[in-house]
């Protein structure tokens, strides 16, 4: 049974009950899947794994190069660049808070964190090893990542490309970020939110953004793993001027993956979760600016055309959808003594 969700023709639904759910502060702990238990060994092996470049073909790309956990999960570029210089397609999402996704990357065709780690390392443009059985040999030439993958995951076979993908699923599950001024409000603090901010959250009610970003990571409501919350993007095309300007619908979206048309210009809802900190925006990475973001979305999904005021109201609100972001200390990684595994 296809699990796409479509808004269009429930728009009017949607919009009058939204507010029911529109807003969640963000929970402490995110959905843990039964098969891939968290351990302070298993978080540990999937931060190296996060921060280790010769997971890719040339020692150049780790997973932190494209989402880096420095900054905001994102690398701040239009489209991210993988070995060799080669560019990617989309703009790189946040991993930040990522673990309460129901589906993983802008058309959902990773249903789990453990999928979607899988992705990147044999993808020719990012990391670019040749097969998963590649990236096994590669962790197992290295003496002190076998002895903890026997350690977390038991002495029988431990490295394998699904127990790599586990680990660094692991340490992602991790990454979030409490807290946020409009999480203490939420919680009580009703000092956490400036005028302009409040404004800007009531607006968003108003004018139907909240049809769409609901819940906890302000992405959808919370549904099941792999059971995608998706929306057509745009919706709103003639005399729309930012879909040329921004190229809206070179893209086909979610179709790519199922090849069905009603799927054309669909898209995983985004977080609004540290947004301001991920320009630029879009699966484009085209929109350079929050403020300009907003207007886009605006004209683009729900046909109007807002006021400078109320834009800038928006911009505070979102602002206020910042999190406190854990200290990330850069790990220490197994070495190879007198050989290197990644020369030409």
């Amino acid at each position: 049974m296809k699990k796409t969700l479509l808004l269009l023709s429930a728009w009017a639904m949607w919009s009058a009950v939204s507010s029911a759910w529109s807003f969640e502060p963000l929970p402490d702990v995110p959905p843990i899947p039964a098969d891939n238990p968290m351990s302070a060994a298993k978080i540990a092996l999937g931060q190296q794994l996060y921060f280790d470049k010769r997971l890719s073909v040339d020692g150049t790309v780790s997973c932190n190069s494209c989402h880096s956990l420095m900054g905001s999960g994102t690398d701040n570029r239009p489209v991210s660049v993988g070995v060799g210089g080669k560019k990617g397609g989309r703009n790189a999402p946040t991993v930040w808070n990522s673990a309460f996704l129901s589906v993983q990357f802008w058309d959902g065709r990773a249903a789990t964190l453990e999928d979607q780690a899988k992705g990147p390392i044999v993808n020719s443009v990012e990391m670019g090893m040749h097969s998963p059985a590649d990236a096994e040999a590669r962790i197992r030439a290295i003496p002190g990542y076998v002895s903890q993958f026997e350690t977390v995951f038991g002495a029988q076979n431990p490295v394998t490309y699904e127990n790599i993908a586990k680990a660094i699923a692991a340490y992602e599950r991790t990454l979030l970020t409490p807290r946020s001024p409009f999480d203490r409000y939420l919680k009580g603090d009703k000092t956490a939110l400036s005028e302009q901010a409040l404004r800007g959250m009531k607006t968003v009610e108003k004018i139907g953004c909240t049809a769409c970003h609901t819940g906890p990571d302000f992405a959808g409501p919370s549904m099941p793993a792999g059971q995608g919350f998706y929306q057509k993007f745009p919706i709103f095309v003639e005399n729309n001027p930012y879909v040329a300007k921004y190229r809206l619908m070179e893209d086909d979206g979610r179709f790519n993956v199922t090849h069905e048309a009603s799927d054309k210009h669909l898209w995983r809802v985004q977080t609004w979760r540290n947004v301001a900190l991920t320009a630029p925006y879009f699966h484009t990475g085209s929109v350079p600016t929050l403020d300009e973001a907003v207007r886009v979305m605006a004209r683009s999904q729900l046909g109007k055309t807002l006021t400078e005021a109320e834009v800038q109201d928006i911009v505070a609100f979102l602002n206020s959808l910042t999190g406190e972001f854990p200290v990330q200390n850069m790990p220490r990684l197994p070495q190879t003594p007198n050989r290197t595994l990644t020369a030409e």
